[in-house]
């Protein structure tokens, strides 16, 4: 009797064809993405790029320089997942996409640099020191960012103590946002919290696996998980950041976005916290990661709405993106530019004196295009808390 012929194995799924099944094509999408409202072609919406990823995986059609561009220009904001009835995991499906896409074209000179620089936060902080030296010389097409603001005085700096709630700090952050530290600690502080700034830690990756380098994010990720061994607790304080730190971080750790962890300790401890008066019209900005992936705004707006005497505007023209997305506010100006003059014409319009949004990307593209000053959120209710004394910090996480 002849052997039995063994049954071949079945094929393994393609994991981007998995993501792209999803789509139902029923095109609820559309009405929330900034680059289909911006060109009204098929190709730039969200259901257009899961048909044209999806085609190229199954080699049905050949990759195009016109394809290409349609894959680029999406911003990755995210809007499209937050309305989709079929749950399409789209930021899963881009960076799949964008993954494949980087094979078959090598990102470019500026791109390499980028993203080496953000790998080396030390590196990148002395650049961004000498440029902020520089930037009242240079030419206006040599000023891609604003200049970092004056380096804090020590006083201003977190205290470094040891504890199970650390702060994650990001790459860009020494230079940027240490003011932003400091005004998270100073809020943690008058609710008796401890927290630390783990050494060892680096960028989150986010602008690495968006732009299709896979094996950068990874091992970013991994230096991450190394530093932050010991935390219970990570907070972040860049919507950008969030979900590539929380995905780096093991089950047992708690990652929270700063905004989200101070209005939970609020809400428990309420009149902890007393505010100085001051009338005031600010401008809020709500950058779609915080929207659309961390969804930290209610929390936001609740610790906007304890402060007396506030008045707040929210900027929600073009549906609220700015157009940074990541390094493409670097590679294309133009192009994230035309995204942020709709929210640039509402700010001015406003008359709000100032602007905050939570996410550093945001900040830097809307800074380098207003007067009006642009800060973090918690920046702006650190200065608006009276100082009284600390309660002794508990003796675990809170």
């Amino acid at each position: 009797m002849p052997p039995a012929t063994p049954s071949p194995r079945p094929a393994v799924p393609d994991p981007l064809v998995a993501l792209a099944d999803r789509c139902v094509q029923c095109g609820l999408c559309l009405p929330a993405c900034p680059t289909y409202g911006e060109a009204r072609i098929e190709a730039e919406s969200p259901r257009g790029r899961i048909a044209l990823a999806r085609a190229w995986a199954l080699e049905a059609v050949e990759e195009t320089p016109a394809g290409e561009a349609h894959l680029d220009h999406c911003l990755g904001c995210r809007s499209c997942e937050a309305v989709c009835p079929a749950g399409v995991r789209y930021g899963a499906l881009l960076v799949e996409a964008r993954t494949r896409q980087r094979k078959r074209r090598p990102a470019g000179l500026r791109q390499h640099a980028i993203e080496a620089l953000a790998a080396r936060p030390t590196l990148l902080t002395l650049i961004l020191r000498v440029y902020g030296l520089l930037h009242p010389l240079l030419p206006a097409a040599w000023r891609p960012l604003p200049a970092p603001p004056p380096r804090p005085s020590r006083q201003a700096a977190p205290a470094p103590f040891p504890g199970d709630t650390a702060l994650f700090v990001g790459c860009a952050a020494d230079a940027y946002e240490s003011e932003v530290r400091a005004a998270v600690s100073r809020c943690l502080a008058q609710l008796g919290i401890q927290v630390s700034t783990p050494p060892g830690q680096g960028c989150c990756g986010s602008l690495h696996a968006h732009a299709g380098n896979a094996t950068g994010a990874a091992a970013l990720r991994q230096q991450n998980l190394r530093a932050f061994a010991s935390a219970r607790t990570v907070l972040t304080f860049a919507s950008g950041c969030h979900e590539a730190v929380a995905e780096a971080m093991p089950a047992s750790t708690r990652t929270v976005d700063a905004v989200a962890f101070l209005a939970e300790q609020l809400a428990a401890r309420a009149g902890t916290w007393q505010w100085r008066t001051g009338r005031e019209r600010i401008a809020l900005h709500l950058p779609c990661t915080q929207r659309n992936v961390v969804r930290s705004a209610p929390s936001l707006r609740a610790l906007l709405s304890a402060v007396p005497e506030l008045e707040v505007v929210e900027l929600d023209a073009n549906l609220g993106c700015c157009g940074a997305s990541g390094t493409q506010m670097l590679e294309d100006p133009e192009r994230a530019a035309s995204f942020r003059a709709p929210l640039l014409r509402q700010l001015a319009e406003s008359g709000a004196t100032r602007l905050l949004s939570a996410n550093l990307g945001c900040r830097l593209h809307l800074a380098n295009g207003t007067r009006i000053p642009v800060q973090h959120p918690l920046v702006f209710l650190a200065e608006r808390l009276e100082t009284v004394p600390s309660p002794r910090p508990p003796s675990g996480d809170a």
